[in-house]
């Protein structure tokens, strides 16, 4: 016989593991299923050298902050495992439990046909699967292709130059980290987020808490769905804290074209938009830093200096000749849905959701994803609001089908 509980938690990282505290203070009967170990992409889906983006200040869940000698520093990999762990001790956590189908019942769900549940949260993660253009398949034999999910350091690489793809905070990292180890780095730009790591002596993170940008609600964004798209910020949680921005990857030797658009015959065409993309990023930073002056409510402070346009950025790359060694896929993710049967997922892969109420199917949520709802929803620091809005709807509804 199938084992009966009123929730069922998927996914065990920081938005898991936040939906059971709320739903535990409610007294609902759940169980958190992952299909690894506790924070497990923090265990084995990233590179050695990865920090938070987040200063420790800032990293919190419920009932739960940072308590260390570093306030001003950033968690490495295995000290956010260890922080989601230490929350993680009260939580009903099955591990090792792979959830690979659900289905909608006469009274709410089946999950793995072993297990019934009137209520699902989907909190497995927005970052399950590497996005990789179509035309990867067609690179020539002698290119080593790699993404950020399968990359650990430089020493994973062959010798040789290496065209990082994608200008995101994963991006920039990478194409900094693997010019230090003496590589000949070219980076591709496509669209991006400009930010200073500090700014007005303080980090710029902080400005985004105390000015109030990140607790913006969803249904307050004129174009919800390019927020949702929005690729994160270019930052790197570094112990001196410094920029890492396109000026500063010029400044070290890295060589910057524009994004990458076809593959033909073995040459990479790079679109000449450079320019346009470079002032479109200069602009958004502007109206940020304007934001934030305005909070303040005074003069304002230094500006960093516009991005510096290449004077003649290459438009196409031979990857036949041995310039190019190995090419890295910076180039975002996508979570993973094959495990749903249920008509909950658009033509694109995405969740259709209003503020994490999964559209069309009632008693299923999510958490984790992109402005959820706030800005702030995939951050560590952010998925406490989230947790508890979805949480209350969802105990609302349960009371709703009881009486």
């Amino acid at each position: 016989m199938p084992e009966h509980v009123t929730a069922v938690v998927v996914g065990a990282g920081h938005a898991g593991l936040a939906a059971s505290h709320f739903l535990a203070r409610r007294s609902i009967d759940h169980v958190v299923l992952e299909r690894g170990e506790v924070a497990n992409s923090w265990r084995h889906e990233r590179w050695d050298s990865l920090r938070l983006l987040t200063p420790n200040w800032l990293t919190r869940l419920p009932g739960q902050s940072y308590d260390g000698p570093d306030p001003d520093g950033y968690m490495t990999g295995a000290e956010v495992a260890s922080f989601i762990d230490r929350f993680a001790e009260p939580a009903p956590v099955r591990t090792g439990y792979e959830v690979t189908s659900l289905r909608a019942g006469e009274d709410g769900f089946s999950i793995n046909g072993d297990l019934r549940a009137r209520a699902v949260v989907i909190a497995s993660g927005a970052c399950n699967t590497p996005v990789v253009p179509a035309f990867a398949a067609a690179l020539p034999s002698s290119i080593t292709q790699i993404t950020p999910h399968s990359y650990g350091g430089p020493a994973d690489l062959p010798d040789g130059g290496v065209l990082v793809v994608g200008a995101s905070a994963t991006g920039v990292q990478l194409a900094a980290e693997l010019h230090r180890s003496g590589r000949k780095v070219t980076l591709s730009v496509g669209e991006h987020v400009r930010m200073p790591r500090l700014y007005r002596g303080r980090d710029v993170l902080w400005w985004m808490d105390a000015a109030g940008v990140w607790d913006q609600r969803h249904d307050q964004i004129d174009d919800l769905d390019r927020a949702r798209k929005l690729s994160s910020p270019q930052l790197v949680g570094d112990e001196k804290r410094r920029t890492l921005d396109l000026n500063a990857l010029t400044d070290m030797g890295v060589e910057l074209v524009g994004r990458w658009a076809a593959l033909r015959d073995g040459r990479a065409l790079f679109s000449g938009g450079l320019r346009n993309l470079f002032s479109l990023a200069d602009l958004k930073l502007a109206r940020l830093l304007d934001t934030f002056d305005a909070w303040a409510g005074d003069g304002g402070g230094e500006r960093p200096e516009p991005t510096r346009v290449p004077a003649r950025p290459r438009l196409q790359l031979d990857l036949t000749g041995g310039e190019i060694r190995t090419v890295v896929w910076a180039t975002g993710f996508r979570p993973e849905y094959g495990w749903l049967d249920l008509p909950v997922v658009d033509a694109k892969g995405r969740l259709r959701h209003d503020g994490g109420v999964v559209e069309g199917v009632p008693g299923l949520y999510a958490l984790g994803l992109p402005v959820l709802r706030r800005r702030k929803s995939t951050f560590i620091h952010g998925i406490e609001d989230d947790a508890r809005e979805v949480t209350d709807h969802l105990a609302a509804s349960l009371l709703g089908r009881s009486t």
